[in-house]
């Protein structure tokens, strides 16, 4: 979902930036193949999600007795709970069509994620892979840990690494906003939950509560989590985790751009300790482990080193500034410090 920017010594060519070097046939047919298998894991989510409502399909296992019916049981209860999915849906075939939803609205959020850094990467001359899309078949949620690409040369200016740093989640923001609107459009009221059951809620961001007042949801957090808006749910959390202002995060880049080395470093620190003091409230008020995931996440960024762009002192100017804005504003849209409820 982020670019990965290698450290590689420093060098400027004759005449400026050169071209980045095209992908080969091979490069192609790999990442191609990520890409299937990717399309594939996030089908089978966007399936288990839709026979989530559907009642009488865990299976029922003896309580494991001995060390082995122990090891074995997480096994056994996910193979049988599978078969109990795969008879269902072969006997409905209509879940196939939500799967299939689900993952063209993600996969698309995604795509233009990665396609954004791309394309900015080719325009700079600056060499970078094909988008890395990295399945992972449920009970993962969403099928995917996302996608990614790896920059291979040198970030030749600031400017640079501001527009190849926003360009992923700007563009899969765009592409956000057509696919919220369509689960707004296809909006219905949730079923009630089982009593005595725990329940998961989708907490909305600010993107969500917004366009459901045109669209005339009137009780947006009673609303059925139909394929659209799990993908459009999905896809806000994926820019909000980017823009976090550390490291080689997306919003690591654009901090380091207008605000430089120093403010950067700070701004990563800042954030780190402040979810680090939520992450208790995440137990106390949402009974999930959010918070700690956050600091997980932004621990680990903090100790990867951000490298310098050839030139370190070129201006943004005005218009770049104003897309900085921008850009905060779509954070401040997507972001939630506690993305999940479990009552």
């Amino acid at each position: 979902m982020s670019e990965s920017v290698r450290e590689v010594p420093i060098f400027v060519t004759r005449g400026g930036a050169r071209a980045g070097a095209r992908p080969t046939a091979r490069e192609w047919r790999r990442h191609a193949a990520f890409f299937l298998l990717t399309a594939l894991t996030v089908t089978w989510a966007g399936v288990s999600f839709a026979l989530s409502n559907v009642r009488d399909l865990e299976p029922v296992i003896a309580a494991p007795a001995t060390p082995l019916d122990y090891l074995a049981f997480i096994p056994k209860y996910f193979a049988l709970a599978l078969a109990a999915q795969a008879a269902h849906v072969y006997a409905n075939p209509h879940f196939i069509v939500e799967g299939l939803k689900f993952a063209a609205a993600l996969l698309s959020i995604l795509l233009a994620h990665e396609s954004g850094h791309y394309v900015a990467c080719r325009l700079y001359g600056v060499d970078a892979t094909l988008p890395y899309f990295i399945p992972m078949p449920p009970p993962f949620m969403a099928g995917t840990l996302g996608a990614f690409i790896k920059i291979k040369s040198p970030i030749p200016s600031r400017r640079a690494l501001f527009d190849i740093g926003v360009a992923g989640p700007l563009a899969g923001f765009l592409v956000i906003i057509p696919v919220a609107c369509a689960a707004l459009l296809t909006a219905q009221t949730g079923p009630p939950a089982p009593e005595g059951s725990a329940v998961i809620y989708f907490n909305n961001p600010l993107l969500l509560r917004l366009l459901a007042v045109p669209f005339g949801v009137k009780n947006l957090d009673g609303m059925e989590a139909n394929s659209f808006f799990l993908a459009a749910w999905v896809g806000l959390l994926v820019t909000s985790l980017n823009l976090l202002p550390v490291g080689q995060l997306d919003g690591g880049h654009a901090v380091y751009s207008v605000l430089g080395r120093r403010v950067h470093r700070y701004a990563g620190r800042a954030a780190f300790l402040l979810m680090l003091a939520l992450a208790p409230l995440g137990w106390l008020w949402h009974g999930v482990p959010s918070g700690a995931l956050y600091v997980i996440l932004l621990f680990i960024m903090l100790r990867v080193p951000h490298p310098q762009p050839l030139d370190d002192q070129d201006a943004l100017g005005p218009t770049r500034r104003l897309v900085a804005l921008l850009t905060l504003l779509v954070f401040a849209l997507s972001f939630l410090p506690f993305p999940i409820t479990i009552k």
